[in-house]
C-alpha cells in the first residue's frame, strides 16, 4: 500500500517508518526541513523517500495526518484534492501550548477535519497512546496478547483500511463505532498522556481492552 504522511513530527515519522518497514510504501511530508524527511526516509530502511504534501497525496492510496492543530488549514491546502482519499488522523484538537481541547463534547477534531474534507473518507486512529511506545509495539508483535487500539469512522471500506495499518504497528484494532465517537476517544487521548507525562512510570504506556463475559 502507498502511505503518504501527512506531517513528520514524532507520530508521522516514527509511524511511516513503522509503515514502511511493515512493507509499505511511505512518502514522508510536512516538516521543518527537507534534511528531515529525507533522514526519515533512509533511516525507515524501506521503501520510504522524500516529498511535498502534494506529492504525498498525489501518489498514496491513504493518508496519515499528523500535524498539530494550529497547521491544519496550512497542510491541508498544500496536499491538494483529497476527494476520495482516505484519511487516517491522529491528529488532537489542541490549543497552542497544548494543554487542552480547543474542541471537545458536542464535536471532535475528527468530525471537524470531516467536514473540511467533505469528499474524503476519515478515520480516527493512533491518537490514544504516546509515541514513545510505538517502537516496542511493533518490536513485539507476534507476542499474543497485543495492546488495543481504537479507531472510529463512518466508511467502513476507510475503517478496514486503518485496521489493517493498526495491526501492522502492532496493535489489535478496537472499532469503537462511528467517527463522531471521537467525542470520547479524544479526551481519553489526554488521559493516557497524563499517564505518560505526569505520572512516574515513564511515557511507554499502552492500554488493552479484555471480554469476561463466557
Amino acid at each position: 500500500m502507498r502511505i503518504g504522511i501527512l506531517g513528520s513530527g514524532l507520530m508521522g515519522g516514527k509511524l511511516g517508518t513503522l509503515f514502511a518497514r511493515a512493507g509499505h510504501e511511505v512518502v514522508f511530508s510536512y516538516a521543518r526541513s527537507e534534511r528531515k524527511l529525507k533522514r526519515l526516509a533512509r533511516e525507515a530502511k524501506g521503501a520510504a523517500r522524500a516529498g511535498t504534501p502534494g506529492e504525498a497525496t498525489r501518489d498514496s492510496d491513504v493518508l496519515l495526518l499528523a500535524v498539530h492543530w494550529s497547521r491544519l488549514e496550512d497542510v491541508l491546502k498544500q496536499a491538494g484534492d483529497l476527494a476520495g482519499r482516505v484519511i487516517v488522523s491522529c491528529s488532537l484538537p489542541m490549543n497552542a501550548n497544548d494543554t487542552d481541547l480547543v474542541l471537545a463534547h458536542t464535536t471532535s477534531g475528527a468530525e471537524t477535519l470531516a467536514k473540511k474534507v467533505r469528499r474524503a473518507r476519515v478515520v480516527a486512529a493512533f491518537s490514544t497512546v504516546p509515541s514513545e511506545v510505538l517502537f516496542g509495539v511493533f518490536e513485539a508483535k507476534r507476542k499474543a496478547r497485543r495492546p488495543s487500539l481504537v479507531y472510529c469512522g463512518d466508511d467502513q471500506d476507510a475503517k478496514e483500511v486503518a485496521a489493517g495499518l493498526i495491526r501492522d504497528v502492532g496493535f489489535d484494532p478496537v472499532d469503537v463505532g462511528p467517527l463522531r465517537i471521537a467525542r470520547y476517544t479524544e479526551p481519553f487521548s489526554l488521559l493516557v498522556a497524563r499517564l505518560a507525562y505526569e505520572g512516574d512510570r515513564g511515557p511507554e504506556v499502552a492500554y488493552r481492552f479484555e471480554w469476561l463475559a463466557k
